[in-house]
């Protein structure tokens, strides 16, 4: 199924706590710099970080990493140590005096699984899962299942969720990877009667996607790939983009391989292809990350067995 980081200058870290109250964690997909980026927000209940700065019509147009963390809203400041990492390493906008690095971020809801409330990410977290991105080997393996951002994660609030990647690549060498972390509340292909006889408390969830391409992009194209690529959960997980998730897209492009934009006809198909492979590879990432949560080796597109959480 391949992995995120097939994109070229791509790397993920990972860092979680499993003990002592803690169930929870934060992943950061680290780009190369001059990464251009955007994000769509379809969940009723998000919990985000800087995406307003990720508008097409705003005057940034790079990002230098996101953070997908858990904790709620509270786990969102572990995107401080994101940043502060970014700034000792001299990525950012530049500005009098320095930089301020484009950190955005988005959290799913995990608070009290692991028996504490109030163990949630923090920004020693995001600065330790930064570096650890930023020392893995170009084209490394990524952590999936119970790790990172998908260390309490959920799947109708009954199964095991977590983080699931795939990627594939086009023929005129471009390639699109996601990364996915499924805190869902819904399931793979289950009917809405048994969401309801399994389901316990009050619906908190949500899937995080980051997807990732060498193509080069600008913003709106990133924006539009971003909303293409909801499609990917929809087709992953019923229901979707409920009241109560957040389900959240980014997108990045690293702007390593042209599209043909020879004519507008050109144009339109390259863009079109490129987001049906990124809602393909959504899907995917979703269903790898339900079963390597679970332990489950199956084929892309197999659902495999589910245990309680």
């Amino acid at each position: 199924m391949g992995s995120i980081t097939d994109v070229p200058g791509i790397r993920v870290g990972h860092v979680q706590r499993d003990s002592g109250g803690w169930l929870t964690g934060v992943t950061v997909v680290l780009p190369p710099p001059g990464t251009v980026g955007s994000v769509d927000v379809q969940g009723g209940g998000p919990a985000t970080h800087e995406t307003d700065a990720l508008d097409p019509t705003t005057l940034v147009s790079t990002v230098d990493a996101v953070v997908l963390t858990g904790g709620s809203a509270y786990g969102l400041a572990s995107a401080s140590g994101a940043q502060r990492w970014c700034e000792e390493n001299g990525r950012g906008f530049a500005v009098p005096g320095g930089v301020v690095p484009i950190v955005p971020a988005a959290a799913i809801f995990d608070l009290g699984r692991g028996g504490d409330f109030t163990a949630r990410p923090t920004p020693e977290m995001g600065y330790a899962a930064t570096a650890a991105a930023a020392a893995q080997k170009e084209g490394h393996d990524v952590g999936r299942g119970n790790v990172g951002a998908g260390t309490g994660a959920l799947l109708g609030r009954t199964y095991k969720g977590g983080v699931g990647t795939a990627s594939i690549r086009l023929e005129n060498g471009v390639v699109v990877g996601a990364l996915a972390i499924v805190n869902a509340l819904g399931l793979p292909t289950v009917e809405h009667s048994l969401l309801r006889e399994s389901a316990a408390g009050p619906p908190l969830n949500t899937t995080l996607v980051v997807v990732a391409t060498n193509a080069v992009l600008d913003v709106a194209e990133c924006k539009r790939t971003a909303s293409a690529s909801h499609a990917g959960i929809a087709r992953a997980l019923n229901p979707s983009h409920t009241l109560a998730d957040g389900d959240t897209v980014f997108c990045l492009a690293t702007g390593a391989v042209a599209l043909d934009r020879s004519d507008e006809a050109a144009r339109q198909l390259s863009l079109i292809t490129l987001q049906s492979a990124a809602a393909d590879v959504v899907r995917s990432a979703i269903l790898d990350g339900v079963a390597s949560a679970e332990g489950i080796s199956t084929p892309a597109g197999e659902y495999g067995a589910y245990r309680t959480a």
